[in-house]
């Protein structure tokens, strides 16, 4: 790959992303600032993480920092990245596109050097340009939609499965409990539209009916319209593929119309506030599709209790996918002996079975990874909370 030409014509959608960008983006920070991240040798390295710390997402953000730290203080305590202290500095982006773009421009203006966050796909992806000027390659570690990696950005990878990965979790399980006939609801943002769009084509390459699709308007209190829809079409399954807000009303409105099939949701849904939002009695028919947590992840209980003490409670969601995120940056500038873009990026590239909490790390050539790593997950009555069900291996 020729990394020179990164400067590329963009998209339309990067295009209308890109003119939100303030002037400074491509002119200060990243690895010609002054802010200290790349441009004073001797001092730290900075690495920059967008992550929700404010809206209806923000325990992943504090997850996400957590398991951030962790591997800097973890890398700082074993001599650093080339000899060099590392630091983490975080912006919030609020799960919103406007606010990403400003807090992208800030770490720019900061001075990192390389971009480890990321959550909601919509929010990460107006950023992508402004850390491609700025010449900051990204490890993202959660956001995970195929439009991420679709503009083929030279410094643009991910560590979380894809949607289009997550789908064929979705479909494997639909097919392993016999469902024949499915049906998909949306929110419109790019990682649920993205997801649902990917569960519809897969589930219908593989002979199942999709019964219908829908897409409603997030942040509403009434989805009893789809409610019902689901409750007359009665499909075997449904993938609601949003966030937990809106998931929980839309499973305990339908519940109420007379659906009676498996509720799957994905990633975004998963967190213990999606029971607390639907109420008891009716998560159990929900299941998910998600990465496995710390507490799946059979010889993590060093790590869970590392990461207890550094931040006083138990790590949740992404906190691993965002500890790995720092070390493969970190190790990518290390055998780059170099912050300079096309030096890190060829490094990145260049991992071969670097060991991750997923399992060895080598890029595909999208900058994806090889395989997904997806399980279905389920809600514990007793606490609310996901729990393995199944690894999807049999």
């Amino acid at each position: 790959m020729s990394h020179g030409t990164r400067r590329r014509t963009r998209t339309l959608q990067l295009a209308a992303a890109a003119s939100l960008i303030l002037v400074t983006a491509g002119c200060s920070g990243g690895l010609g600032g002054d802010g200290g991240g790349g441009g004073d040798a001797d001092g730290p390295i900075s690495f920059g993480m967008l992550a929700p710390f404010s809206g209806s997402e923000s325990a992943f953000g504090a997850y996400m920092e957590n398991g951030a730290q962790l591997a800097v203080d973890e890398i700082n305590a074993d001599g650093g990245v080339l000899g060099r202290e590392l630091q983490l500095v975080v912006e919030d982006d609020a799960c919103d596109a406007t606010t990403a773009v400003a807090g992208a421009n800030k770490l720019v203006t900061d001075g990192i050097v390389a971009s480890v966050g990321g959550y909601c796909s919509g929010a990460t992806l107006p950023t992508l340009p402004i850390f491609d000027e700025a010449g900051i390659p990204m490890v993202i570690p959660a956001a995970n939609a195929n439009s991420l990696v679709e503009e083929g950005l030279p410094g643009v990878f991910l560590i979380n499965g894809t949607g289009t990965q997550q789908a064929a979790a979705a479909v494997q399980y639909a097919e392993q409990i016999g469902a024949t006939s499915v049906a998909a609801i949306d929110d419109a943002t790019a990682y649920s539209a993205d997801l649902a769009a990917s569960f519809v084509e897969q589930a219908a390459d593989a002979g199942l009916d999709v019964a219908f699709e829908a897409t409603v308007t997030p942040g509403e209190n009434d989805y009893s319209a789809v409610a019902t829809q689901l409750a007359d079409e009665q499909p075997q399954l449904i993938y609601w593929t949003g966030y937990y807000q809106e998931g929980g009303l839309i499973a305990r409105q339908s519940s109420d119309a007379g659906f009676a099939g498996a509720f799957l949701v994905g990633d975004g849904s998963v967190d213990a506030k999606f029971a607390e939002i639907a109420g008891d009695g009716y998560t159990d028919n929900v299941v998910g599709t998600f990465t496995q947590t710390p507490d799946m992840i059979e010889g993590a209980d060093d790590w869970i209790a590392d990461y207890t003490e550094l931040a006083g409670a138990a790590p949740g969601p992404y906190s691993t996918q965002s500890y790995d995120a720092v070390r493969v940056m970190a190790q990518a500038i290390e055998d780059a002996g170099s912050t300079e873009f096309d030096d890190v990026v060829a490094a990145l590239e260049g991992l071969d079975g670097f060991e991750t909490f997923a399992g060895p790390l080598t890029f595909t050539e999208s900058h994806t990874l090889s395989g997904g790593g997806f399980v279905i997950v389920s809600i514990d009555p007793a606490t609310g909370a996901f729990v393995l069900k199944d690894d999807l291996q049999g």
